[in-house]
């Protein structure tokens, strides 16, 4: 084992190499979450490569549209073969700079999801649509590639996202332009040099730069559409400034999802599926479980349940093997957790398990923690936290529990818990979000639409309704 990671380090440092800036060009050293330690340095690309990117993936978007559905299937499918090839160099590059360990639903699991991903895209069927044929007429459904896609993703997932974004635009006929989180540019970079080993010169672009690179994206009359993962704020801006061009979009954006858990469910049943679905990614997941609402009559055994559980659950550096927890990526999102966490004490609620963060330690730890007895206008309840601390609320009616779930800005996804799946679903049809998990929260599928109510932002990923959101519908009569 020990000649193998040895082997991969160097697989992953010689890929950093090749990512790194050219001799003389502007780079910014990215460092480790969990040590402090440096990564690698990352170009820092301008608006003038900005520039340069949209024109390279305009020119070469005719002869990529022109193959066809099937040659550029193959060409996904080639390009998943390309990531599996590298799968564990990626894995060791995003275990540290993002701060993921490599096991546990991480960063393996993030580069496997890629070539999932990339292999569900070239396979899903999106076939013309007779929409009208009557009475001599007649009216066909399709769907043109659109040009030049801009893809923004975020710091949390910033591989498997940069897949999901990059895939259907592809698939469609498309070719992206790729700006990466200025938290995590070195492993979209690595990734995106992987992808290109199997791609045609000039489809797949990236530009690693600062927010002056994703406003010019954003705005940049060479782009039809932009997808974007990301904070409400920052998706505001982005509609903002798409505006004078009439871009498409598609954004995915903040949610605080709730977690009802109705009072035939069973806690010891439970308990590994809440807290996976509330810390995946140490909590940093957009549509992780934020807030669990527990029925006043199972409310203690529910939290001594998932308190067992959670305490043993093994939280450090993500290079070492048994670790399946990890720091904030940043040092900004841990002073939000922090805070929200220590005004949850200040009010009175009772913290079941951690928060009491170690000032010392390194890197952007911040314990996993659980708090009860809290109110529902809590801060730490109102507000996404997006990080490893769960508050737990008590409710008496449904009716209750249904109106706290939906009394926020945002809704991308929920999860009803119980032993009475018909129960549930009555709940779940009662809750205003994108998605709503029954007896899980969190996970998706690459064929099952995926996409937010209200402030989380709005169009469709995955499946076929993802690749048409990729594309330009056009109804031919005749």
């Amino acid at each position: 084992m020990e000649t193998l990671q040895t082997t991969d380090s160097l697989l992953a440092d010689s890929l950093l190499a090749a990512i790194a800036p050219a001799e003389g060009a502007p780079g910014r050293e990215i460092l480790d979450p969990a040590t402090g330690e440096t990564v690698g340095t990352a170009p820092e690309h301008t608006v003038a490569d900005l520039e340069a990117a949209v024109a390279t993936a305009k020119a070469a978007q005719p002869g990529w549209a022109g193959l066809g559905h099937e040659a550029r299937s193959q060409a996904l499918l080639a390009a998943a073969d390309a990531v599996e090839a590298h799968a564990e160099e990626l894995a060791r590059l995003l275990s540290r700079e993002q701060g993921k360990p490599l096991n546990g639903p991480n960063a393996r699991f993030e580069v496997g999801a890629c070539a999932a991903w990339l292999r569900a895209t070239a396979a899903t069927v999106l076939e013309p649509e007779t929409v009208v044929e009557a009475d001599g007429s007649k009216a066909v459904l399709q769907y043109r590639p659109l040009g030049v896609v801009g893809a923004i993703g975020p710091w949390n997932w910033p591989m498997m996202i940069t897949v999901w974004q990059v895939a259907p635009a592809l698939r469609m006929g498309n070719t992206v332009v790729v700006k990466p989180s200025e938290y995590t540019p070195l492993s979209v970079l690595a990734l995106v040099r992987v992808l290109n080993e199997a791609l045609p010169d000039g489809v797949l672009q990236v530009v690693s730069g600062g927010r002056e690179v994703g406003a010019g994206l954003s705005s940049h009359p060479g782009i039809a559409k932009v997808m974007f993962t990301g904070s409400t704020a920052t998706g505001k801006a982005i509609i903002r400034s798409s505006a004078d061009t009439v871009k498409r979009l598609t954004l995915e954006l903040g949610g605080n999802d709730a977690g009802i858990v109705l009072p035939d469910a069973d806690p010891a049943a439970i308990a590994e599926g809440l807290f996976w679905g509330a810390f995946i990614n140490t909590g940093q997941t957009c549509a992780a479980l934020k807030r669990l609402y527990v029925h006043e009559d199972i409310y203690d055994a529910v939290c001594a349940a998932l308190t067992a559980y959670a305490k043993d659950v093994p939280m450090g550096v993500g290079l070492d093997e048994a670790n399946v927890l990890g720091p904030l990526q940043n040092r900004a999102q841990y002073e939000i957790v922090a805070s929200l966490v220590q005004a949850a004490k200040d009010a009175g609620a009772r913290v079941l398990l951690g928060g009491d963060p170690d000032e010392d330690d390194p890197g952007h730890f911040y314990p996993t923690t659980l708090v009860a007895d809290i109110d529902n206008a809590n801060p730490l309840v109102a507000s996404e936290q997006f990080g490893p601390a769960l508050p737990i609320v008590r409710y008496s009616t449904i009716d209750e529990a249904v109106e706290m779930a939906n009394g926020v800005e945002v809704g991308l996804g929920a999860s009803v818990w119980s032993a009475d799946p018909a129960a549930a679903r009555e709940v779940a049809n009662r809750l205003e979000s994108g998605t709503v998990w029954i007896n899980n929260h969190g996970a998706v599928n690459p064929m099952a639409p995926f996409g937010g109510a209200k402030q989380s932002g709005y169009g469709l990923e995955f499946g076929v309704e993802g690749l048409k959101a990729l594309g330009q519908p056009q109804v031919i009569h005749g």
